[in-house]
């Protein structure tokens, strides 16, 4: 199944001393497949957007997910977008944001397992704090759908 994060209002295009902070540490935001960071983007970037394929499969009648961009246990599990500073080439792992897939509402997750499309969640990568977003992310702070 095939999977893109569009993320839009990154927070380090605001103005203020927040922003000025992420942009001076270098913070960039990635995709976590395992335990490493990929795909970083700069939290100033005008937009972000990853893809991952991830596995599919039937489990008891419910739909499981999984593989390396794939975190968690059977019935939660979740992908993570991952923000860092960066020093040295070394990334500096300090908040993340969990996307579950318990949060896509079950039609369109399914749609997605038939090969229907692809699983498309769209959300804003500032956090209400103004910083970047993190915790759970749910809906309506992400929205999910099939194209």
């Amino acid at each position: 199944m095939l999977i893109r994060i569009e993320g839009s209002d990154l927070p380090g295009r605001r103005a203020g001393a927040e922003a000025d902070l992420l942009r001076l540490r270098d913070v960039q935001v990635g995709m976590q497949r395992r335990a490493e960071v990929v795909d970083r983007i700069p939290a100033d970037a005008r937009e972000a957007a990853w893809q991952v394929e991830v596995t599919s499969r039937e489990v008891d009648g419910l739909l499981d997910v999984g593989g390396p961009w794939v975190h968690g246990r059977l019935g939660a599990r979740f992908l993570y977008l991952s923000w860092g500073s960066v020093t040295d080439d070394r990334f500096e792992l300090f908040r993340r944001a969990k996307l579950m897939f318990g949060d896509i509402p079950t039609e369109v997750l399914r749609a997605g397992h038939d090969g229907a499309g692809v699983l498309v969640g769209r959300l804003r990568l500032t956090g209400a704090d103004g910083g970047p977003i993190c915790a759970r992310v749910r809906p309506p702070d992400i929205s999910w759908t099939l194209e």
